[in-house]
């Protein structure tokens, strides 16, 4: 399989009050393929949703590379960085990021304006009925359960045909039952796809259902105390 995501001495660090820097990341070498599915474990601390970040190009690294596809997301600007996201990165937040004032069809279909400026209804609906809201289309948010909420965000993830989908503990916020359902749902469709998938979780059930497992530790030569 060819390298879709490569990361190659990628470092951050944030600004303490104190005006100290205080290392966040630094991995030498970091690559998934096209494709691939992995699952990235480690202690709260240890910089998973900060690499998550520099990945999608929401914070910049301070140095190094990351190549999504071929392009050095590092050499953009902050405008080429979000619609380099738009187009090529489906991110599943923790906290879902849904527009409280829009329906759940409505978050998907605003999802694929930020990329391609245009709707693809067809495709939306489709998302949502793989997801199984269909019934709940156009309901906003507030009428959603926690479950529902995070599979509208992971139908959103999904809008824009992504190369790379980043989905940072996606099941946090939902209880065991569905844990295991949104986990599938997700893999089931980057499959089909043959997006990459990148995910972030502390649980077990979870990682054990994934064939690589990595360890942030292991990989960033940074000891942090808080993520």
């Amino acid at each position: 399989m060819a390298v879709l995501l490569d990361l190659e001495d990628v470092k951050k660090s944030f600004v303490e009050p104190s005006g100290e820097a205080l290392p966040i990341l630094d991995i030498p070498r970091f690559q998934l393929q096209r494709g691939e599915q992995m699952v990235l474990v480690g202690p709260s601390g240890c910089g998973k949703t900060t690499m998550l970040h520099v990945i999608a190009g929401i914070r910049r690294a301070d140095t190094g590379t990351i190549r999504i596809g071929g392009t050095d997301i590092a050499t953009l600007s902050e405008h080429g960085r979000d619609r380099f996201r738009a187009a090529k990165i489906g991110y599943v937040f923790q906290t879902f990021n849904l527009l409280p004032g829009f329906s759940a069809l409505e978050n998907v279909l605003l999802g694929m304006t930020f990329a391609r400026g245009r709707k693809d209804p067809p495709r939306a609906r489709m998302l949502l009925d793989r997801v199984g809201l269909t019934a709940r289309a156009a309901h906003k948010p507030v009428a959603l359960s926690v479950g529902e909420q995070q599979r509208v965000a992971v139908a959103r993830a999904l809008a824009n045909r992504p190369a790379l989908i980043l989905a940072d503990e996606p099941t946090a916020n939902v209880d065991r039952a569905h844990q295991e359902q949104i986990v599938e749902l997700i893999r089931e469709i980057c499959r089909e796809e043959h997006i990459s998938l990148l995910m972030v979780t502390h649980s077990h059930e979870v990682a054990a259902r994934f064939s690589r497992v990595d360890r942030l530790e292991e990989i960033n030569r940074v000891r942090v105390s808080n993520d």
